[in-house]
């Protein structure tokens, strides 16, 4: 996303915007210029950005320009929708305009800036990062703190530097706990919130916070990589029950988990922890089961499935359409059962989705923060 003003005296300014007043002590009023994705966190920055803008008392912002990736799908978008609905002009990367801006802000950008790009601004670049840098470098940070089971997370407001993401010195970060059992929508909420507050907090003492930054340490680096969809396909023979709820509160809502049922793939969609009265029924107890085996709990109406370590509960599927665990049992457990009489319960069983790779093909990003 963008926003620039002209040199003041010189009445050249974009849009027709008037020329910057000088404030606090003589330091110019900043023009912010910030490419986003098509996300909560960079939406919210967005709308503090432009509540900045509006705020015509504080005079912090004069100008504020979008810079936008390009995407197949206009309801991908809500950033660039944001900014048409607030009347802020929009380029599509790699154009960023032709005028000059102060600073620059990016947030779930996930595109390399050049030096020379990063040398158009005199306050140098920004990026608002969900996680406490030098932890979650990558374009994935919130779905790996969940995916992880962190039990803090936080924001990280930091200098960009060419040719490289999430490296540059630290100029605010702030943390929060993480809630047991959040999804990575419950934590985008908090840290886009929060990291949209840090930057206007930086923005307002720019070049006190630009003097102050600290180099990030080299101890504590993990990445988070982007998350495709063999990630979504649950391992069952290797993961626990524990794992299988962190990856589904992690990806759920942008990928459903996938295993497979009968050579047909199944999605798993409402997952739930397994009441201990169940796991004590006979039914389970008195059976030799394995990895992957699939019993219906009719008084609990859900489907149990075994993994690693224990069992974990499902309430519905997707196969075909959409299916409850009743619906899954009539359909398709029952008919199994009446279809193999001699079999073992454990031969009825979900197993590991294995996702064939494709040569020479660009990979599909799923999820990308």
């Amino acid at each position: 996303w963008a926003a620039r003003a002209g040199h003041e005296g010189s009445g050249t300014v974009l849009l027709g915007a008037p020329a910057r007043r000088r404030l606090r002590g003589q330091e110019a009023e900043p023009s912010v210029a910030i490419p986003g994705r098509p996300e909560r966190f960079a939406r919210e920055t967005l709308r503090a950005l432009h509540a900045a803008r509006e705020n015509k008392g504080e005079e912090l912002i004069e100008n504020l320009e979008v810079v936008t990736v390009p995407s197949p799908s206009p309801k991908r978008l809500p950033v660039k929708q944001y900014a048409v609905q607030s009347q802020l002009p929009v380029y599509e990367w790699p154009d960023v305009g032709s005028g000059e801006y102060d600073v620059g802000v990016v947030a779930s950008f996930g595109r390399l800036l050049s030096e020379a790009l990063i040398l158009k601004f005199p306050y140098g670049v920004l990026n608002v990062h969900p996680s406490c840098l030098p932890r979650w470098r990558g374009p994935a940070p919130v779905i790996h703190t969940v995916l992880h089971g962190d039990t803090v997370a936080g924001v990280t407001i930091m200098q960009i530097r060419p040719k490289r993401f999430d490296v540059g010195p630290i100029l605010k970060q702030e943390t929060v706990p993480v809630p047991p059992k959040s999804t990575t929508k419950d934590l985008e909420a908090v840290l886009s919130r929060l990291g949209a507050s840090m930057l206007i907090s930086v923005l307002k003492n720019l070049p006190e916070s630009l003097n102050n930054g600290r180099q990030q340490p080299a101890e504590g680096v993990t990445h988070a990589p982007k998350i495709s969809a063999a990630t979504s396909c649950i391992k069952w023979e290797e993961q626990t029950s524990e794992q299988i709820f962190r990856l589904h509160r992690a990806i759920g809502n942008i990928i459903p988990l996938q295993t497979l049922w009968v050579n047909s793939t199944i999605k798993l969609l409402d997952l739930v922890e397994v009441n201990s009265s169940v796991l004590t029924d006979p039914k389970l107890t008195g059976q030799a089961v394995i990895p992957g085996s699939v019993i219906y709990h009719k008084q609990s109406q859900i489907l149990l499935v075994c993994c690693k370590d224990g069992w974990i509960g499902v309430r519905s599927v997707m196969l075909k359409k959409t299916l409850t665990a009743t619906d899954f049992y009539n359909g398709y457990l029952h008919p199994w059962y009446q279809k193999n009489s001699q079999a073992q319960p454990s031969q009825c069983r979900f197993q590991t989705l294995r996702l064939p790779l494709k040569k020479k093909q660009k990979k599909k990003i799923v999820a990308v923060q």
